[in-house]
């Protein structure tokens, strides 16, 4: 009983996760059976063939493929069946066949292909008996049926050689199932090491939700305004900065796990010069240390600083690995120390803990190895040894157990005068944006202004100062700036106040000034502030020359992204999109950064435009339009005669698949964007159009944040604050969201019909919508439906999918009102 229940076991698992197998060997054998009866009837002779032991079998597979319509009670005794189908099918029946007809040749081609058949549908254990019993009752049953038995001797002799066969396949297969788990049980520890680094970072952020819940008023039911004093303020901001570094610190651990497990190399293109002493410095200030005692532990030694050239992210890597794997010790030995020590091209990183074992010092820097911590990934010193070298240099380690482990980081030795070629190129960078331009310095330490004078001195730049916000505020309304370099802590009108009332308007000739915080805050939580309050940038407190000219030179180039839409004044731009609330939101985009824009509403329309000869400097096309798509449309316009010119075509679409981007690229289209459309992403596309710098480089569309949000987030704020901005977020309100539940309905009356067509142009057009509005959720379920529908032109397999997509709708339709509301609330207070 207990070897019958093994080999239960081991066939019930075998198809645990594969069984339709069974199903599709069920069809193939019912099938099988009866077509292989007709073809012996077409031989010149008739070997032994019985109707009745092949319509036994052919029907036994044929139940066994019709699995799916077993009556509910039954189905416990399917794979019971399926075994004695096999049994009876494979080794019974053509062994019986093949001793029928007297062994010979066919006879043992039959068999040799029965136990391969059975070797790939059982495992090895059951494989051998069901031949054994199989052989067995062939035997019996061919002695019993037949007058004058005889084995024949050919067919006997083979056995040596179907033995062999059995052996090396089932070893072949057993091997490679042991492959398959050693795999399985890889990723899953793999995985589960993720999950248990990634615990602490979704704390962080459960810990900051909290927090923020709890400075949050009592909910009611109708809108109030509450007040919320300033020290509950800074709470939500420092609360909001940490949930926003312990996102980063999880996206770091997808980072480091997805480049080491692809073997992939920070790319060198992105390297700067960087101070060891500087960038350590800010690592330190940026580390997530749980306590002050932690922090305490941690001390810095600068014996001569040196430059090097890397990735300041990819260094933050790998010293917050080193400080993470050492400080870990800490529990245990509470007096330990951690000291990073900055001499000559080397940075060393000793901590005086129980040190590391010679067994595991050989292979610390392997992949998936960790020793002494449980749940780690064990990619974090193979991450960083990919980095050292990276930067051309390399990570060694040394040890002594019960006393210190040091780890070396070794860089390539830089010529002094490559460092001052860095601060020249730097210098020379700052004095092509500000040269004979003006700075304004706001800083209440008038020790600080002058030493931050002192520092630009050399931009060629006019520099004025102000000791506080307000006459920072009183010269920018005097006088236009091409920067503005603003301390946050200052009395009478701080940094944050004077940003906004300059981003408002209140200062007219610098409204879209470059402002660039100059702050002694920590980096995380001044890079939420000064966001927030519409700056460009920040430089922390103190700063070097170099520090201080890299941080002029990222707020310029943001504040120039950011004002993108300055490239597209004064040009002619044709948008086609049969959905009306969709070019309209594109139409405004462009409107707002001062484009001419005519739109149309199929691609015959279209077409029409640009026939009457108008000029037009780009033409916007949604490929999925009603009659002329946008595909066929791009081919019209490129087949022009007189052709309208090299003028640009980009598509707009809700689908990103490789075809539809190959498609767009044979038609002629020049560029592709994923809908919603983002308002940046549509100036960085135009932009990089009226520039010339499109190539023929295959074309990748960009992603919009609608599509890359949470899923569970209902709402894209982002898309819906630049809404506001525009003044359209009432419109929104009057005409979205009935359109929406009126898609919505229309799905549900169709999917009701089952009318597949209809359903797949309403969701179309539901997609688009949702996207434009904001509403991130309910765009996601909705493409996550659309997309395959299109492409396999099928039900989708999942049910209840309308049903998800009308609840979402509703969910969304009160959060965009509740989102109105506070929103205009907001502007009321203000």
């Amino acid at each position: 009983m207990f070897l019958v229940t093994r080999l239960a076991d081991e066939f019930k698992s075998y198809y645990s996760h594969n069984r339709p197998f069974l199903k599709f060997a069920g069809f193939a054998g019912a099938v099988g059976f009866p077509l292989f009866y007709l073809l012996q009837h077409f031989k010149s002779t008739h070997p032994y063939d019985s109707a009745l032991l092949r319509a036994i079998g052919g029907l036994s597979f044929l139940a066994m493929g019709l699995r799916d319509h077993w009556p509910q009670r039954l189905r416990r005794y399917y794979l019971l069946w399926s075994y004695c189908t096999v049994l009876y099918g494979l080794p019974f029946f053509f062994i019986f066949e093949s001793l029928k007809n007297g062994g010979g040749v066919v006879s043992v081609a039959n068999t040799f292909m029965t136990v391969i058949f059975l070797i790939l549908l059982t495992d090895w254990r059951n494989t051998v008996v069901q031949l054994v019993l199989g052989t067995l009752l062939a035997v019996g049953g061919y002695i019993l049926t037949t007058p004058h038995p005889q084995m024949p001797v050919d067919y006997i002799g083979r056995v040596p050689a179907l033995m062999l066969v059995i052996i090396c396949a089932s070893l072949f297969k057993d091997t490679q199932r042991r492959i398959e788990a050693e795999r399985f049980e890889a990723l899953t520890a793999l995985a589960g090491s993720i999950a248990h680094e990634m615990r602490h970072p979704l704390g962080q952020v459960q810990q900051s939700f909290r927090a923020i819940a709890d400075l949050l008023p009592l909910p009611v039911a109708r809108s109030v305004s509450h007040a919320l004093a300033s020290s509950a303020l800074d709470t939500l901001y420092r609360q909001l900065a940490l949930g926003e570094r312990a996102v980063q610190r999880g996206l770091q651990v997808v980072s480091m796990t997805l480049d080491e497990v692809s073997a992939r190399t920070p790319d060198s293109a992105s390297f700067k010069m960087l101070s060891a002493s500087e960038a350590t410095a800010r690592a330190l200030r940026e580390y997530g240390f749980e306590n002050d005692y932690l922090r305490e532990r941690v001390h810095v030694d600068v014996v001569e600083d040196f430059m090097f050239r890397g990735d300041e992210t990819a260094y933050f890597f790998v010293l917050f690995n080193l400080l993470k794997n050492a400080l870990h010790y800490v529990p245990t030995h509470p007096d330990m120390q951690v000291t990073i020590r900055i001499d000559k091209s080397q940075i060393q990183v000793r901590d005086t803990g129980p040190g590391i074992t010679g067994d595991v010092m050989s292979q610390l820097f392997q992949p998936f190895v960790t020793a002494d911590k449980s749940g780690g990934t064990g990619l974090g010193l193979a991450y960083c040894r990919r980095v050292m070298r990276a930067f051309g240099g390399d990570i060694t380690c040394q040890s002594v157990r019960g006393e210190f482990a040091q780890f070396d980081l070794h860089f390539p030795s830089l010529d002094p005068a490559r460092a001052r070629e860095h601060e020249a190129e730097l210098l020379q960078r700052a004095k092509s944006v500000l040269a004979g331009r003006r700075i304004l310095v706001v800083d209440d330490d008038a020790a600080q202004r002058l030493t931050t004078s002192y520092k630009l001195k050399a931009l060629g730049a006019i520099i004025d100062q102000a000791g506080d916000g307000q006459r920072a505020l009183d010269a920018l309304m005097q006088e236009s700036y091409e920067l503005v370099l603003l301390d946050l802590n200052m009395p009478v009108m701080d940094g944050y106040d004077m940003a906004q009332r300059v981003r408002s308007g209140q200062a007219p000739l610098n409204t879209d000034v470059p402002i660039v915080a100059h702050t002694s805050d920590p980096p995380h939580l001044a890079n939420v502030k000064t966001r927030k309050a519409g700056m460009d940038g920040f430089v922390s407190k103190p700063a070097s020359r170099v520090q201080l000219l890299q941080g002029i030179i990222d707020g310029v180039d943001h504040a120039k992204a950011a004002r993108r839409p300055i490239a597209i004044a004064g040009k002619r731009i044709l948008v086609a999109d049969d959905s009306a609330h969709s070019r309209k939101a594109v139409a405004v985009y462009l409107k707002h950064g001062g484009a001419v824009v005519v739109e149309a509403d199929h691609g015959e329309a279209a077409l029409e435009k640009i026939r009457a000869g108008d000029h037009w400097d780009a033409i916007l096309l949604d490929i999925n339009m009603p009659g002329m798509d946008g595909l066929a449309t791009a081919r019209a316009i490129r087949a022009l005669d007189p052709s309208p010119g090299e003028v640009p075509i980009i598509a707009l679409t809700a689908r990103s698949d490789e075809v539809t981007v190959r498609a767009a690229q044979a038609s002629g289209m020049t560029d592709f964007i994923t809908k919603p459309v983002e308002a940046n992403v549509l100036y960085e596309k135009l932009t990089k159009a009226f520039s010339g710098a499109a190539s023929d480089a295959p074309l990748k569309p960009t992603l919009s944040l609608v599509a890359a949000g949470p899923a569970d987030q209902l709402l894209n704020t982002e898309r819906l604050e630049s809404y506001g901005r525009i003044g359209m977020l009432g419109e929104l309100l009057d005409d979205y969201l009935p359109e929406i539940a009126g898609l919505v309905g229309k799905l549900q009356r169709q999917f009701a019909q089952e009318d597949f067509r209809a359903c797949v142009d309403t969701l179309h057009s539901l997609l688009g919508m949702s996207g434009e509005a904001g509403a991130q959720a309910l765009y996601q379920s909705v493409r996550r439906v659309y997309v395959p529908m299109v492409e396999s032109q099928a039900w989708p397999q999942e049910t209840g999918w309308v049903r998800q997509i009308a609840t979402l709708s509703a969910e969304t339709e009160k959060a965009l009102k509740t989102y109105a509301a506070s929103a205009s609330i907001g502007q009321n207070n203000t």
